[in-house]
């Protein structure tokens, strides 16, 4: 990490397949912990029951998507189960070098893009305890038709299979188990070197801490 890049908020990006209750957990790590802010993405797709725009994304129509695309404005972008999704990449920028910690809940791809630009982001992926169960949870949130359902299973495996791109992995079998192992690495990773350096500025110096970043 070269100076003119450090930052004193951290980047984190939360992946998984649908079903495996990456929102649930996401939404509990935000409720407990008022220093990490959710990027709020862009994306086509219709909000579900209870969503608004500007809280869970910020809801557009395709072209309007696209020709934000156009105009380099996202940090990555991805079309997932026929819409598209994308991150502002101006904000999140914004937020990292005022010392807010950011976390992205993308899918696998948008990743693979923010890791190209933010070397130093945190990859989890949150895991089903098996497929059976992901089924079973997707049944049972009542949000898409039963062909919708089938879809995503079927999307499922080939979303795992790039978990070991991840930095971490969550087996998220209990809840209490996985939202504890999330916390962990959110609080590992604000005590990085690189951090905690650009965060304390004042206090490195008086103790004659120069720091060095390749």
């Amino acid at each position: 990490m070269s100076k003119a890049n450090l930052s004193a908020g951290s980047l984190f990006m939360v992946v998984a397949p649908s079903g495996a209750g990456k929102s649930t957990l996401v939404n509990a790590l935000l409720a407990q912990d008022p220093a990490i802010k959710l990027s709020i993405s862009y994306t086509t797709r219709p909000p579900r029951p209870g969503e608004h725009n500007g809280r869970e994304y910020n809801f557009v129509s395709a072209p309007d998507f696209l020709a934000r695309r156009e105009a380099n404005e996202f940090l990555e972008s991805a079309e997932v189960h026929g819409n598209y999704y994308g991150t502002s990449r101006v904000r999140i920028t914004e937020q990292m070098k005022a010392g807010t910690d950011v976390l992205l809940e993308i899918d696998w791809q948008g990743a693979q893009q923010v890791k190209k630009q933010f070397p130093d982001a945190v990859g989890i992926f949150i895991l089903p305890p098996s497929i059976a169960a992901l089924e079973e949870r997707l049944k049972k949130r009542g949000q898409d038709d039963p062909m919708v359902i089938t879809r995503r299973i079927l999307a499922a495996g080939g979303e795992i299979a790039h978990a070991p791109e991840f930095e971490y992995a969550i087996i998220n079998h209990e809840f209490a188990t996985a939202l504890s192992e999330l916390t962990s690495i959110v609080k590992a990773t604000r005590c990085r070197f690189a951090q905690q350096a650009a965060r304390n500025t004042s206090l490195f110096a008086q103790l004659g801490i120069h720091a060095e970043f390749s």
